[in-house]
């Protein structure tokens, strides 16, 4: 379905996905740090006007108040699930970006789509140049608190494969993925 409307520059046409055909969507994605998460999230939020629930900055705001650790970073995963649950309650579609690194972190958009009974749509990215990868992490702006390089391979070693269905997205491959994703989120 498309609008006739042509698409922005670098973008999709709006009208190709709407809001509320076929209702609501919880849209998780899942990947490393740097690998282009948030920035396919806000797209893939802005093609499905839809919010855009970032982990990150709730884990930042705990560390602000001494929360630090194991704890308070499943704490941040909850707080905006629960962010999430009140977006799909009233009928929109979510989108969160979090690295999503382990099965229990995983876990909680599949018993909050369960429980919002709506479709659970995953896409995990990754940037399938190391070097590349290395470039982003390293050229991350330093007021956003980023790991280090040595901390990004720490966190790919201690990252659980994901088990069951979902979209894998290369950001190292020369072509636009947003129409690709926004044919999986159908």
């Amino acid at each position: 379905m498309s609008s006739g409307v042509p698409a922005p520059e670098g973008g999709v046409d709006p009208g190709a996905v709407r809001p509320g055909v076929g209702g609501p969507l919880l849209v998780a994605f899942a990947g490393l740090p740097a690998v282009g998460k948030s920035t396919l999230a806000a797209r893939v939020g802005v093609a499905l006007h839809a919010p855009v629930l970032p982990v990150d900055p709730v884990e930042r705001a705990l560390a602000r108040y001494g929360l630090v650790g194991d704890v308070p970073g499943m704490a941040a995963y909850g707080a905006v699930a629960g962010l999430a649950e009140v977006q799909l309650g009233l009928g929109l579609s979510v989108v969160v970006d979090a690295v999503n690194p382990v099965a229990s972190a995983r876990g909680l958009w599949h018993d909050l789509a369960e429980r919002a009974g709506v479709p659970l749509r995953v896409i995990e990215v990754h940037c399938g140049d190391e070097a590349e990868h290395r470039r982003r992490v390293e050229s991350r702006p330093p007021d956003e608190h980023p790991p280090t390089w040595e901390q990004t391979l720490l966190r790919r070693a201690e990252y659980e494969p994901i088990i069951g269905p979902r979209l894998v997205v290369d950001t190292a491959v020369d072509t636009d993925p947003l129409p690709g994703i926004l044919a999986y989120l159908r």
